[in-house]
């Protein structure tokens, strides 16, 4: 750092001669300063916004910035010479470091920026209620960079773990194992918002970028599209023809729809009912304000297609709703992956395979990089239909681009279930489980590879406080009180199935399994047709699951596979 000893102004560059206020010399100016080789401060105003402070390790910016200051030099004539003949051999000696840089760091692939990671913003306003811009602002910037097909993204669901945590950024870098690390501070002051976003590479711990905007809350959907054009520039990506289309794309024009969705997206994330519920209103208030906004109809899409499987609704309540919101999405935009993996899903519940198995493709062939797409191909459609190898492999692409997804984890452990690879299945539940013991998603499918594993006892000790009825806990205590023989016990879980599914819609499949397990046959299969009736969400995983083996050897069991028109 070198200080002006007229002006006091602060320059965070040892390579700068001269003070840009007053042209009085730096050479002698005091400290350092063990951060970016320069920084460049842009002052001027673009497009009627604010000034924007940037802080940028340009040679071409750096030795632009020293002609135009020269009126202001030293008037001694000798002082000026010798002073500019210095800054020219500094300059020159500057290009010839900048160009063996480049081009040493060029032909190292070493040194390259290939893997970023987009933190969630601190949100600085002090009003919980801003979070959803905060957060949204960090999942829209990692779903526009992720559309770069050179540069691999860490996903939202792995950089949320961080959120109001301070941490280091080489220790973030390397279990996220990215090369730089993207953080940002957002501050809403009534319609003003105040955004600081800083790149660094965390193999240096040197700043690349880093950029101050000030900005109204209309502008919000144009920044967030130029901070990711920025970065994607500053990692010098190719931003021609289709490599730029995710980056700088237009999902709407409408600012206040755009706001709506991240925080439509903010609840939906939470899996909660109330929240879920809450989500779809969201979205729907977006879409009204613009009804051509695609994104925001996958995320009604995608809420209700999952609402069954909590169950906080029947599939006969959910699925139309989520099929025409889907739909729309694709007439609206028909190159939007999203929308097509929902529609996959969709068409997976309704065992429409060769649909299912054309959206996933479809989707894939759009974006190969979303995780959500390889997950769901390989847990609604691969799995379901007996190809596990293909299953796991699917699964394993999805995980190495979201190794911290929760429910992404939990369920790679039931396709392992399903493939009858239990040990595997239990090593992954308890991954997913050791991430969050909370998360209900882990609890779960731990105990069920418990259960295919035999370890009952282990089983309960995990999931025997939890037999909430709104998520899926009972199956897993009642199957494990049955293999005990504590059958005390699981006749209370079947009554209080029974005495839930007066109120409310409950998935019969597992209270199938459950009566499988006690080997009462004709009550099995009399909750399976109810399952059938209901296109229960798990139904379709008849054909393969081993909690159904008591039943394979009936003739009913061949039959009812058969209705469900599985591809050969």
């Amino acid at each position: 750092m070198k200080r002006c000893p007229e002006c006091r102004r602060d320059y965070f560059d040892d390579t700068l001669l001269y003070c840009l206020d007053d042209g009085t010399s730096l050479l002698e100016g005091p400290g350092s300063f063990d951060g970016p080789a320069t920084a460049v401060l842009n002052t001027g105003n673009t497009g009627g916004n604010a000034p924007t402070r940037t802080f940028d390790a340009s040679l071409t910016e750096r030795t632009a910035v020293l002609p135009a200051r020269t009126a202001d030099y030293p008037a001694n004539a000798a002082s000026r010479k010798n002073l500019v003949i210095t800054g020219l051999l500094g300059v020159l000696l500057l290009t010839v470091i900048g160009v063996g840089g480049f081009i040493y760091y060029g032909r190292a692939p070493s040194k390259q920026i290939s893997s970023i990671a987009v933190l969630p913003f601190e949100n600085r306003s002090g009003n919980a209620d801003s979070d959803y811009l905060s957060d949204g602002l960090a999942e829209s910037l990692i779903y526009r960079l992720s559309q770069l097909p050179d540069l691999k993204v860490s996903p939202t669901s792995s950089v949320m773990r961080y959120k109001g945590k301070e941490s280091d950024i080489a220790v973030i870098a390397k279990e996220l194992d990215v090369d730089a690390v993207m953080s940002g501070r957002l501050t809403q002051r009534g319609d003003s918002l105040l955004i600081s976003v800083e790149l660094v590479d965390a193999r240096t711990n040197k700043l690349l970028w880093g950029e101050q905007y000030d900005r109204k809350m209309a502008d919000l959907l144009a920044t967030q599209r130029e901070i990711a054009t920025s970065i994607a520039q500053k990692l010098e990506l190719k931003l021609a023809g289709t490599d730029a289309k995710g980056v700088t794309k237009r999902y709407t024009n409408n600012n206040e729809a755009y706001q709506l969705y991240l925080k439509g997206r903010f609840y939906f994330a939470k899996r909660t009912k109330n929240d879920i519920y809450k989500s779809i209103e969201i979205f729907q208030q977006a879409v009204k304000l613009d009804p051509s906004f695609a994104l925001s109809f996958v995320g009604i899409a995608e809420a209700w297609t999952v609402i069954p499987s909590f169950p906080y609704a029947s599939p006969s309540e959910a699925m139309p709703k989520a099929k025409a919101a889907a739909d729309t999405a694709v007439e609206i935009d028909p190159d939007l992956p999203e929308a097509h993996t929902v529609l996959g899903m969709i068409a997976a519940a309704s065992w429409d395979w060769a649909k299912a198995e054309s959206e996933f493709k479809r989707s894939l062939e759009l974006d190969p990089n979303l995780a959500i797409t390889h997950y769901r191909y390989a847990w609604t459609y691969l799995s379901p239909v007996g190809h596990h190898d293909e299953a796991i492999a699917e699964m394993k692409i999805a995980m190495d681009k979201e190794p911290l997804n929760l429910i992404q984890g939990a369920n790679f452990a039931g396709v392992l279930i399903y493939a009858r690879r239990f040990d595997e299945a239990v090593e992954q539940a308890k991954k997913t489980y050791d991430l969050d013991p909370d998360f209900f998603g882990g609890k779960n499918w731990l105990c069920h590879a418990y259960n295919m594993k035999g370890m009952y006892a282990e089983a309960l000790a995990v999931c025997e406080n939890s037999p909430d009825p709104d998520v899926p806990f009972l199956a897993a205590t009642g199957y494990a009180y049955t293999k005990l023989g504590q059958l005390d016990k699981a006749a209370n879980v079947m009554i209080r199935w029974r005495e839930e599914s007066k109120r409310r819609y409950v998935i019969n499949y597992w209270v199938a399994v459950n009566y499988a397990a006690l080997g009462d046959k004709d009550a099995a299969f009399v909750e399976l047709e109810k399952a059938y009736a209901a296109h229960d969400w798990f139904l379709q995983r008849i054909k393969t699951d081993p909690f159904l083996d008591p039943l394979r050897d009936d003739p009913r069991f061949d039959e009812l596979v058969r209705r469900l028109r599985f591809p050969v």
